[in-house]
């Protein structure tokens, strides 16, 4: 590889780490930066491309920020854009969940953290109960609402039937009840 490719790779490496640590709220909030960095500063690709580029990234399957990274990696520096674009943009969430996991099997046995995980797990218990209530209340509206709510709720709690069986039953029950429903008022 020459001075020149070698240099580009680092810088490239160096952009797309800064902004995989830095960026919180995920791919999409990556987006402007990307834009920023490689259109306005380094002028690797035209203002034209970026929107192709954010385009592709986000119809293909994977995270639009990878995806962007790669694209742009190839399109600056072929096969080594890619693994290089690619690592700085993954990089800091590998090393942030590796430092989290770390600090966690060593610390899982203070009885400060056990307390305060069981005080998360309650909130977060809460809020999930608080989700299904209001979710509860804007779509059941009517009996046969109720009655496939509750009936749900058993066969996944006391049967153990697996919720995507109750979501495609649900589903078909639906389309039956209210289909046959809405043919009868035609």
């Amino acid at each position: 590889m020459d001075k020149q490719l070698i240099k580009t790779l680092w810088r490239m490496f160096i952009i797309f780490f800064r902004i995989g640590a830095f960026t919180i709220g995920g791919g999409y909030a990556m987006l402007p930066l990307i834009e920023q960095e490689v259109v306005d500063k380094e002028k690797w690709i035209s203002a034209e491309d970026i929107v192709d580029v954010f385009a592709v990234s986000q119809a293909i399957p994977g995270v639009i920020s990878i995806n962007s990274s790669m694209i742009i990696g190839y399109k600056v520096a072929g096969l080594p854009g890619i693994i290089v674009a690619s690592l700085g943009v993954i990089l800091p969430s590998f090393i942030t969940i590796l430092l989290i996991a770390y600090l966690l099997i060593n610390i899982r046995d203070n009885v400060y953290i056990i307390k305060a995980f069981n005080g998360v797990r309650a909130g977060v218990t809460a809020l999930i109960a608080l989700s299904a209530v209001k979710l509860g209340q804007k779509t059941i509206r009517s009996t046969f609402g109720v009655i496939l709510a509750i009936s749900a709720f058993i066969a996944v709690i006391i049967f153990d039937v697996h919720a995507s069986w109750t979501i495609l039953l649900g589903g078909l029950l639906g389309l039956l009840v209210f289909g046959l429903k809405g043919n009868k008022q035609k």
